[in-house]
């Protein structure tokens, strides 16, 4: 059984490597679609929606409205403390598949419920493009 949920968040990023318009500053309104599969519960259930949202809205809530930057931009991380905007420093480059890679190490830290199997988070960084990265839970008992 797959079950999945959308969250959608808004994000500013650059990539100072990048040989185009990204290496610039700007933003997104970035997408997540998560899948949850394994085998439903007695009662049908392969996790709560609500559960979901438990988990993943405290990411979301994060990057909502922040400047994702490259923990070596030491130039843009500066400037973003001077004008106190809201940033979340990570050790990669903000490419749409180390943010999906983010969300993967972000759900794997909570305890998620045995009868899982997968996940699977596809972030999309406009309306028709996206990385997707899958984690295999395996057999826990």
């Amino acid at each position: 059984m797959k079950i999945a949920k959308v969250f959608d968040w808004e994000m500013g990023h650059r990539l100072p490597f990048h040989k185009g318009k990204c290496k610039n500053l700007h933003g997104h309104s970035y997408k997540l679609r998560l899948e949850i599969e394994g085998e439903p519960d007695e009662q049908g259930m392969l996790i709560d929606f609500y559960d979901v949202k438990k988990i993943v809205n405290p990411i979301i809530e994060n990057l909502d409205h922040a400047f994702m930057v490259y923990k070596e931009d030491k130039d843009l991380i500066d400037a973003l403390e001077k004008l106190n905007s809201k940033t979340v420093v990570v050790d990669f480059h903000s490419t749409a598949e180390n943010i999906c890679n983010y969300f993967i190490d972000e759900i794997k830290k909570i305890s998620l419920p045995e009868n899982i199997r997968k996940i699977t988070a596809r972030i999309y960084e406009t309306e028709d493009s996206y990385a997707e990265q899958n984690y295999e839970l395996g057999i826990r008992n």
